[in-house]
Formats: structure tokens, C-alpha cells, sequence
């Protein structure tokens, strides 16, 4: 996603800019992925290969695409840009694996990093006239071509406020996110926030903490300059 989807080089919404301009249109990046890619349908591993590309188009999901000896009987359609590669449909099969890690939704970019750092950047969040939080001890998120996003430790904020609701969301590169309603004065307002209680590896830093949906609640954070929404959330939701 880093290269086509945020402020990435090859989307229109760009943060920097290249000399000479890139060309405008339907952007393809097409590299080779040396790592092993497996998928299993009905309990059967009908795809094993070290010999996958990634495809990145502005707009459109990363996808794998694979030598056609590689598929088997798989529904596929042609990689234009690279003869004798397809794509198989990610609903295709029941579950990818990328060197034994179970993917979900889409496959992991090698250009997307995420970077904790504890920071005094303040964080304010008031819904219905009633403060959730006011800290500057906050965590601050840096992820490939995304906005920063303030996390906050549970212990600053109003958890007696909240309840889980049964909304989840995946990212390939901090886990499955748990979301969080808040109840003021007999008004709930849902999904104001979100965390990762069981966060994967690499964004280990901010389990447990919380996140807050700046289009929920009236949210004042203090963030680089050029940021977009504080706050926003790149994930789907999914309900």
C-alpha cells in the first residue's frame, strides 16, 4: 500500500515530489518477492511459491501475481505488465501465508514501517462537554505514508466511560484493533476510539493504549506540521 495508497509517491494526495515529475495515469510497480507465499483451500495448500511478484497501482490493494505454473486451477486474470504472470483473487482461497505468517485482507508492503516514539505531545479529547483525556505523556505513531496518530496509555483516560463494541479492524502491520464506545449523560457515542490489545511484533509499543476518531469527538492534538486528521484511523472497520 506505502507507494500508491497516504501521501505515498505514486498517489495523487503525494507529500514530496520527484524531478522529473512523475508521469500521470495508471501507475504500475511491479518487483519480484523473494519470500515464500502459500495458499490452502478446502485443507489443501494449492499454491506454494518463492517465485511471486508485487504489483502496486494507485488506488488499488497490493497484490501478489504469480507464475501461472504456480496456480494450478485457480480463478486468475493476466498481469499486464509482466507476460506470463496472474493474479488469483484474494477470496479465491481460504488463507494466505507469507513465510508462516497468516495473512489477512491484503499482502504485507516492504515499504511500510511503523515507528513508535514516547513524546509531550498533548492530547485532548472532550465528547458531549465531559474530557476523556488531557495528557501530554502520549505515544506517537509514525506509519509509511500515513498520518502520525497520538496513543495514550488506558491510565489517562476515562475508561469508565467506555465499553468494547463489536466493532474489529486488521492492519498487516499493528494486528486486530478493538473499538470502543462512549457513554456521556445517557448518549453513546460509538467507535470513538481504538486498540490493539494483542498488536503485532513490530508495533508491540502500543498494546492496550488508545487511539481517538477525531470525526467521533472534539479532539485537539498537537502533531507535526502538514499532518492531515489527527487521529484518523487507516484501517476498515468491520462490523
Amino acid at each position: 500500500m506505502s507507494l500508491t495508497s497516504g501521501r505515498g509517491p505514486f498517489n495523487a494526495a503525494r507529500a514530496g515530489w520527484s524531478s522529473p515529475a512523475l508521469p500521470a495515469g495508471d501507475i504500475a510497480w511491479i518487483e519480484p518477492h523473494p519470500r515464500r507465499i502459500t495458499a490452502e483451500l478446502d485443507g489443501a495448500v494449492v499454491i506454494d511459491t518463492e517465485e511471486a511478484l508485487l504489483v502496486h497501482r494507485p488506488g488499488r490493494m497490493l497484490a501478489y501475481a504469480f507464475p501461472t505454473h504456480a496456480i494450478g486451477d485457480l480463478p486468475h486474470q493476466p498481469e499486464p505488465e509482466a507476460p506470463g504472470f496472474v493474479t488469483v483473487p484474494w477470496d479465491s482461497v481460504d488463507t494466505w501465508f507469507e513465510e508462516g505468517r497468516r495473512l489477512v485482507t491484503y499482502p504485507p508492503n516492504p515499504y511500510h514501517r511503523v515507528d513508535l516514539h514516547p513524546t509531550t505531545r498533548r492530547l485532548t479529547v472532550t465528547v458531549a462537554g465531559t474530557t476523556l483525556v488531557d495528557t501530554d505523556d502520549t505515544l506517537i505513531l509514525f506509519e509509511t505514508a500515513l498520518d502520525p496518530k497520538l496513543y495514550v496509555d488506558p491510565a489517562q483516560v476515562r475508561t469508565d466511560l467506555l465499553r468494547r463494541t463489536d466493532t474489529v479492524s486488521w492492519c498487516n502491520y499493528k494486528g486486530w484493533a478493538t473499538y470502543w464506545a462512549v457513554e456521556v449523560d445517557g448518549s453513546v457515542v460509538e467507535d470513538v476510539a481504538w486498540s490493539y490489545e494483542d498488536p503485532l511484533p513490530e508495533s508491540s509499543g502500543i498494546a492496550g493504549f488508545l487511539s481517538f476518531d477525531p470525526t467521533k469527538v472534539e479532539l485537539a492534538a498537537e502533531l507535526p506540521p502538514g499532518s492531515g486528521r489527527p487521529g484518523r484511523s487507516a484501517e476498515r472497520p468491520i462490523r
